[in-house]
């Protein structure tokens, strides 16, 4: 396959979804224009303008950083088609009407270069009948692509092709999707709604359908369909909300328009909710007009109810008894379900056969596999386990029989029966439609294994689905020891990776040892050593509880000697005389953060959220966090032309004295916890093949570890000014006096302490200082309620 070399992307349409998809584009780097039609009034380009200052205001925050923004191009239709000829794929976006995509296509299409790909970023609208508008030449590099909102934290992207689309530009475009915007990518067929929503939204009115048999209000069904079943946690009814009441009412109305009785047998389940059609004409859309199914009126959250046409007051919870059945394993927990007497129990048996039920009938018609049915699921709806991945762990042939006894029965929502693959042949002799030869085909009748490109084979550790026994990474490769809740091992014989598995990846003291005898190990044999762990936390610092028992028994000194150890591991990280690569994605606080910042290099993914967080529990950070500050503050001055360290401190002591964390790689690199020779990956699933790569890149370019050396600090007039300033936001009511005492430690030690302003000090000194004031808080009453504030209902205490 020839590389698509993609420098340049068109968006038409700033709309909601046009302008994000243009923000995520310059989020990785990738320059763009936008265009939409040219404005009445005002500049020409002002309709694009205001799009792109929206984007600026949005939560959550489409741009990784909002400075990017004017990053964007700015067009129109009147005078910069011309542009288009610049770019290497066209992205439309414009309003879901067929009539006005039609129209636009007439009119760029002399204009769009004759490599280029162009997509319609569509809901659901016919791939196929929007490429008819389009010349001969442009129809073979036409497909449809569609985004999930919101597209910067929306894995899903489904591809749809034409009958006459080159294969070659679907395998481009996925590469690129794939591996620069960092998607999951399923190919769905072109029917309407394609894969994503149809199940979705079909799943999501035969919800609505079983409330209303049911009886059950939106609150207790929020509780009952979000984490407690694997799915979102926001729920059915907080989702519609969210995702906006027109935008559903306008899928909806896709599949009422597009789609009959004859195909598909579910279609006297898609009328309008009578719900959700008085909520619309209301105009009550959910989170954007502040009220839908629910509103917030002060701390208040209340409920439409249908019958009183007002608002009443929410917070019903489901029986406890549902949520105990949901954590049986899958066969017990369906037949408890399907067994339960009280409408509750009975409506979450209903919801899930109906899932089954729908996936199944069309699973031929939508998708090449049950695998991207799943996948679609998971991706765009937020739920743990698709539909067939769910039927297939609970017992293939046994809940195919319950689920074909409720539709003869006439419960379910069609009298359509399961398809005949479903009991016979391959699928109910392999017990599931998801084998490790492949997932099943219902169109092709054969299992299909998953599509391998170029561009996977930057994922180690794709994603699979339940079945396939994909390579587990936490059984991967060989490994060398694997003790104090580190792994130790190697994929190549070359590069070390020590892998965290302790609860939520804290750092024990254990797990110090473990990873300063990695950093040993990789000195002796390896090339280099990658941090890494294969769930979506790097690490979430320090392990607080294993500390404690050690401060009850043995005293302060005991604790002491713990963050000494930790400060020692993070300068072995520094130093060693191999590179050390953190390979980050998710969160990396506290003592995570230390971690990484104390690597030689950094592989970030772009969704990694790092931060200093100490303060939120009384504490300050103790593993060289500090010292870090004061290093890196002092190196930038040298670098500049000034000679004042105080506006270069300024920002990492703001940072770590209110707790702040990166709202993603990009602001983290803001905060001076990725450096401009990090790398931001685009795709979590690629972090570890880059952070290997760039170990070994760095040994074979003669890796050597920076010299130890002393560096100026700002002493003791620079903690002054630093306190001066405190003291205002303390009297101003903005911080609490313990909030004030913790700050000030921190300025004591970023500062140097009691010295001289430019004196020169070593990392060891300010890590004396930390362990300090680190030792002085946790024997203070105030600090310890932070601290079992936090390990007992996981939420900050404010003293």
């Amino acid at each position: 396959m020839s590389r698509f070399n993609v420098k340049k992307v068109a968006v038409l349409g700033a709309g909601v979804m046009g302008a994000q998809i243009a923000a995520h584009l310059v989020n990785v780097r990738v320059p763009v224009v936008l265009f939409d039609l040219a404005a009445k009034d005002g500049p020409k380009n002002g309709i694009v303008l205001r799009a792109i200052d929206n984007l600026k205001k949005q939560k959550p925050a489409p741009l990784g950083d909002v400075a990017d923004a004017a990053l964007i191009e700015v067009a129109n239709y009147e005078d910069d088609l011309a542009r288009l000829g610049e770019c290497d794929l066209v992205i439309e976006a414009i309003a879901e009407r067929m009539d006005w995509k039609l129209d636009l296509y007439r009119k760029i299409a002399p204009h769009v270069a004759k490599h280029a790909i162009l997509a319609s970023n569509t809901s659901g609208l016919s791939i196929t009948k929007l490429s008819e508008a389009l010349p001969e030449a442009i129809k073979p590099r036409f497909c449809g692509i569609h985004f999930f909102n919101p597209p910067r934290y929306m894995k899903l992207v489904e591809l749809i092709n034409t009958p006459t689309t080159q294969p070659v530009v679907l395998d481009q475009l996925e590469a690129f999707v794939t591996s620069t915007l960092g998607k999951g990518v399923v190919r769905a067929h072109d029917t309407p709604n394609f894969i994503a929503n149809r199940v979705g939204i079909a799943g999501m009115l035969a919800t609505l359908k079983e409330v209303e048999k049911f009886g059950l209000t939106p609150d207790i069904v929020d509780d009952l369909t979000g984490r407690k079943l694997g799915r979102a946690s926001s729920g059915t009814f907080r989702t519609a909300d969210v995702v906006g009441l027109d935008t559903l009412a306008h899928v909806v109305k896709t599949l009422q328009d597009n789609l009959d009785a004859e195909s598909d047998p579910f279609y006297a389940n898609f009328n309008t909710p009578p719900v959700l059609a008085k909520l619309l004409e209301l105009g009550h859309l959910g989170q954007k007009t502040k009220a839908g199914f629910f509103k917030k009126v002060g701390r208040d959250i209340l409920r439409f109810d249908l019958d009183k046409g007002d608002y009443v007051p929410s917070g019903e919870k489901a029986d406890e008894v549902y949520g105990r059945m949901l954590k049986k394993p899958a066969g017990q927990r369906l037949k408890l379900l399907r067994e339960s007497e009280g409408a509750q129990g009975q409506f979450l048996w209903a919801i899930l056969r109906d899932s089954f039920h729908y996936a199944a009938v069309h699973l031929a018609t939508i998708a090449e596999s049950a695998r991207d049915v799943d996948f679609a699921m998971r991706w765009g709806f937020g739920m743990t386990q698709g539909p067939f991945e769910l039927w297939q762990e609970a017992g293939w042939t046994q809940v195919a029989t319950w689920i074909q006894e409720d539709i003869d029965a006439g419960k379910a929502l069609s009298t359509v029966p399961l398809p005949k693959w479903v009991f016979d042949g391959a699928v109910a002799q392999a017990g599931g439609v998801h084998t490790p030869d492949g997932s099943w085909s219902a169109s092709q009748g054969l299992f299909v294994p998953q599509r391998k490109l170029p561009v996977h084979e930057r994922q180690l550790f794709p994603e699979s689905v339940r079945g396939a026994d994909a390579l587990d990474a936490t059984q991967a490769g060989t490994t060398i020891s694997d003790e104090g809740d580190v792994r130790v091992w190697t994929l190549d014989g070359e590069t070390l990776i020590a892998s965290l598995h302790s609860k939520m990846n804290a750092i024990s003291p254990d797990v110090a040892e473990a990873l300063g005898a990695a950093v040993e190990l990789a000195e002796a044999d390896f090339k280099g050593l990658v941090i890494w762990s294969p769930d979506d936390k790097f690490s979430v610092g320090a392990d607080l509880q294993a500390m404690l028992p050690a401060f009850v028994v043995a005293g302060i000194g005991a604790v002491e000697g713990a963050e000494e150890e930790l400060q020692n591991v993070m300068l072995k990280l520094r130093y060693a005389s191999v590179p050390v690569v953190s390979a980050v994605k998710g969160l990396a606080l506290g003592g995570g953060c230390e971690m990484a910042v104390y690597s030689a290099r950094r592989v970030a993914a772009m969704e990694s959220y790092i931060g200093l967080v100490e303060v939120g529990v009384g504490l300050v950070p103790g593993a060289g966090g500090l010292t870090y500050i004061a290093r890196r503050a002092a190196e930038n001055a040298a670098a500049s032309t000034g000679s004042d360290l105080l506006p270069f401190l300024t920002e990492g002591f703001t940072a770590a004295a209110m707790a702040k964390v990166g709202t993603g790689a990009l602001d983290s690199k803001k905060l001076g916890y990725l450096l401009d020779g990090d790398v931001i990956v685009a795709n979590k699933d690629e972090v570890l093949y880059v952070a290997l790569q760039q170990a070994k890149a760095m040994a074979d370019a003669g890796y050597r570890p920076p010299l130890r050396r002393s560096f100026r600090v700002a002493g003791r007039s620079g903690a002054a000014t630093i306190k001066g300033q405190l003291v205002n936001m303390r009297d101003g009511g903005f911080i609490s006096a313990h909030d004030f005492h913790i700050a000030g430690l921190i300025a004591d030690v970023v500062t140097g302490g009691d010295i001289d302003a430019g004196a020169m000090v070593t990392e060891e000194y300010l890590m004396a200082l930390e362990r300090k004031a680190f030792c002085s808080l946790i024997v203070n009453p105030m600090t310890q309620e932070r601290i079992m504030g936090m390990l007992s209902t996981g939420q900050p205490v404010r003293n």
